[in-house]
């Protein structure tokens, strides 16, 4: 009679210092901004005017009783809805591209002859700057703002992707080559690959001012959006709104870039990451 002995199952501690540690930095994180509610309250309530005037700004409390009331009507949702679907279809538009553009002026002398003196005269100018330009050339405002969007976005995804694939190492596709692989495999088993880190830091930087710029598009052409409700606030002198409007935009960015960034680290396990602390 023979009897098996199943290996121990082992299981993965995390030591108590890293546990402290990770509490403590949520404390304070958790603490930086209570202690900046408080000090907006205390600014606001007694109506302090240095060399900014708070007396004019709504309270916390009134912000709060605003959001509550918002949170409760279909438009601030539809509003909501109509932002993430402009920057979803303009920011997705310019990854594809821009990450297809960028390497192939990385990896094509002629490619680069033709496009990136194009792309090196347009990129200066802001992409909010380009919105007579969307409003003569599409046919709906809803196009134009997407255009902005995708404006926004496609530039640091061309420019990191073009330096993310022209830093790699040749002898990495030295050694694939004299295996024998075709460039189409180099391309897609060592080239993006070995450039995915710098292309997500491109991704992440374009989110941040595709917001900034589909806001803006929205307030100066939109009839719908975070931004032109946050406008609209504005003109009819409800600062509550603007500030509800404000933060919203502010949690929108800060999730969708969380969602970039989280997609880059699961793109780039390979990678060695550093102990946390």
């Amino acid at each position: 009679m023979t009897t098996t002995t199943e290996a121990p199952v082992k299981e993965t501690v995390i030591p108590p210092p890293v546990v402290k540690r990770r509490n403590r930095r949520w404390l304070l994180r958790v603490g930086s901004l209570v202690t900046a509610l408080v000090i907006w309250q205390l600014l606001t309530a007694y109506d302090v005017q240095l060399w900014l005037n708070f007396d004019r700004l709504p309270t916390p409390v009134e912000v709060a009783d605003d959001l509550v009331y918002q949170l409760g009507t279909s438009v601030y949702y539809q509003d909501l809805v109509d932002s993430l679907v402009r920057i979803l279809v303009g920011f997705t538009l310019a990854a594809v591209l821009g990450v297809a553009i960028g390497t192939s002026i990385a990896r094509s002398r002629t490619t680069a002859d033709l496009v990136q003196p194009l792309l090196e005269v347009a990129r200066p100018i802001p992409a909010i700057a380009l919105v007579p330009i969307a409003i003569l050339l599409f046919p709906s405002n809803e196009q134009g703002i997407i255009f902005i969007t995708f404006v926004a976005a496609f530039f640091p995804v061309v420019v990191s992707t073009r330096h993310a694939v022209r830093a790699l190492p040749t002898v990495w596709e030295d050694a694939v080559k004299t295996m024998g692989a075709s460039r189409a495999r180099v391309l897609w088993n060592v080239v993006l690959p070995g450039a995915l880190p710098g292309v997500f830091s491109g991704l992440s930087v374009g989110m941040g001012v595709s917001w900034i710029c589909v806001i803006s598009a929205e307030m100066i052409s939109g009839e719908f959006g975070v931004g032109y409700r946050t406008w609209q606030a504005y003109t009819v002198v409800d600062y509550p709104g603007v500030l509800v409007g404000m933060l919203t935009i502010g949690l929108l960015g800060w999730i969708t870039s969380a969602l970039v960034e989280h997609a880059g680290r699961r793109a780039t396990r390979w990678l060695p990451r550093e102990e946390a602390k």
